[in-house]
């Protein structure tokens, strides 16, 4: 289950990668624009504001985002759906898909099945985070690994590496896109009050962390946390009150193409 409220705790910082992908998208006036993974909506609301006159659809996996989304009556067709099953209309002109596509598996078989279904010069613009060899998830790792939780985190989906920005551009290319893709590492410098959990650890549990807690029974989680939050805080030490936390993103922007004029 994912919960908005946790998940919008470090808003600020979540949203900068989308509006750094956003800006990349050169569409002027598109009919159709979808946000693929739009969580409480508040970025797809965005797409509205920037194209008033096109029809902007969100799609989430949890019920939980949607009804959030959907409560803050922006002009945006808000649906639960599926990221596996979702097909495009033909009149989508952008798509957009921000830190959504590491939590599905083989989903580079998705984008140019995407490339062919949406209009010609339609634009699919994605961001996934590419932290899986910080620090941070390092840690989670190490610890899942351990005798005490290998069993019941065998199958818990952690969050797995995804392709690189090359690499999605070698995806996206020989569907016939041209491609703009390119890679960030943003330095988050998160507060950390004194009494208060380390700020990565709580980073993670809006994300990262999700699968463990609905693996664990609820008697257990609180142990797992507490000891990833001792390792994270010997990570990343608090420094004049801030917290050092690099994290790293691939982009891509493909244009599809234009198709017989």
């Amino acid at each position: 289950m994912w919960d908005p409220d946790v998940y919008q705790r470090y808003g600020d910082e979540r949203s900068r990668p989308f509006f750094d992908l956003l800006g990349r998208v050169p569409t002027a006036a598109p009919r159709r624009v979808v946000d693929l993974g739009c969580g409480p909506g508040d970025l797809t609301a965005a797409l509205a504001r920037r194209w008033p006159a096109a029809r902007v659809e969100g799609i989430d996996s949890s019920p939980e985002m949607i009804a959030r989304a959907t409560a803050a009556n922006a002009p945006v067709d808000f649906a639960v759906g599926d990221v596996r099953t979702w097909e495009p209309a033909p009149d989508v002109d952008v798509l957009i898909s921000n830190a959504v596509l590491q939590w599905v598996p083989g989903h580079e078989e998705l984008l140019p099945r995407w490339a062919r279904g949406v209009a010609p010069g339609a634009v699919i613009a994605l961001q996934v985070p590419g932290n899986v060899d910080a620090p941070s998830h390092r840690a989670l790792r190490a610890l899942a690994d351990e005798p005490r939780w290998r069993g019941a985190l065998a199958g818990a989906g952690l969050i797995r590496r995804v392709p690189s920005a090359v690499d999605y551009a070698r995806i996206l290319g020989p569907a016939g896109c041209t491609v703009d893709a390119w890679a960030t590492t943003y330095l988050h410098l998160l507060p950390a009050p004194p009494g208060d959990d380390h700020p990565v650890l709580r980073w993670m549990d809006g994300t990262a962390l999700r699968p463990v807690k609905a693996a664990l029974p609820d008697a257990d989680y609180p142990e797992f946390r507490a000891t990833l939050g001792e390792r994270l805080a010997d990570a990343y030490p608090v420094e004049n009150g801030l917290v050092f936390f690099p994290f790293h993103r691939n982009f891509v922007v493909a244009r599809t193409p234009q198709g017989d004029a």
